[in-house]
């Protein structure tokens, strides 16, 4: 088996944040709604800018920062922040199979993941970043709408690491470049380790990770090189691994300790653990109550 690191900056993770004179003064109100996970910050943005926001009974501007005591009402509705903020973060990790959208709605009528989990008791599930269609594995989705973003974000540079099957003539020389980096049509992208694991004949699997997201990143640093990618399955995200256990179209509930690890990653402080959940939860399709049940 051959690797071709690269080294590369070591990355000190960020300290939680404190609050500053602007904070205290009040936070943005798209980071606000995003942490109570109404959305992600994005999406929120957007609401924003399409008027289905109010603060203290005026239309909201994108940068307004709100107050606990303030009122906010979104399409109308009052949120209660005081509720809200107690809500307990979550994380699931799905097994996406081939043939899924990452979407809450699809206008071809494809199957979208969402329709696969269990509904959270207060917020709702945001996607922690996409996989296309074809691409299958990791998934992680959150009702904490910063995590999300904060995972999302390139600053943070989180690495994804994937099996891919890859069919064609690979060699040393092919290995080097993909390594070293290759010109894209959106800019230089290289993967930071590359793992041969097996395979027969011109099929042959390898191990990779980088640390963006960029769209087919994967698939498309391969086909540079003349090859084409056969089957593609994201193992490990931000060091959360796809379990072994876990079967495609099912979901598995991240243990408080685990979420308590992502949040420390991006700079987020802990919660305390939570009382109702002591351990992860495997949740089957077509489930939509939210009572726990133990692995199997």
């Amino acid at each position: 088996m051959r690797t071709f690191p690269r080294s590369q900056p070591q990355h000190r993770t960020p300290e939680p944040e404190t609050p500053s004179a602007a904070d205290q003064a009040g936070e943005r109100i798209q980071k606000v709604l995003a942490q109570l996970g109404l959305g992600s910050r994005r999406e929120i943005e957007q609401w924003i800018k399409d008027g289905r926001i109010s603060l203290n009974g005026q239309r909201a501007e994108l940068g307004a920062r709100c107050r606990p005591d303030d009122s906010i009402t979104v399409n109308g509705r009052p949120i209660d922040l005081a509720r809200k903020s107690q809500a307990e973060t979550r994380v699931l990790l799905y097994h996406k199979p081939a043939g899924e959208v990452v979407s809450r709605r699809d206008p071809e009528g494809r199957p979208v993941i969402f329709t696969q989990l269990p509904r959270p008791e207060r917020g709702r599930w945001i996607a922690i970043g996409r996989l296309d269609i074809n691409t299958q594995g990791l998934l992680l989705v959150t009702t904490h709408g910063e995590l999300a973003n904060r995972l999302m974000h390139p600053s943070h540079q989180i690495e994804r690491q994937y099996a891919v099957r890859v069919l064609g003539n690979i060699d040393e020389a092919m290995l080097g470049r993909l390594s070293q980096g290759v010109l894209l049509e959106d800019g230089l992208a290289r993967f930071e380790t590359i793992e041969a694991a097996g395979g027969e004949g011109a099929n042959k699997w390898f191990h990779v990770t980088l640390r963006e997201g960029r769209n087919r990143i994967v698939r498309r640093l391969w086909e540079s090189q003349g090859v084409a990618v056969s089957r593609l399955i994201r193992i490990r995200f931000a060091g959360v691994a796809l379990p072994p256990h876990l079967k495609a179209g099912h979901s598995w509930e991240l243990p408080p300790e685990g979420v308590a690890a992502l949040m420390a990653l991006v700079g987020l402080a802990a919660e305390h653990p939570a009382e109702k959940r002591h351990g992860p939860m495997e949740r089957r399709p077509g489930r939509d109550d939210t009572r726990p049940r133990g692995r199997r």
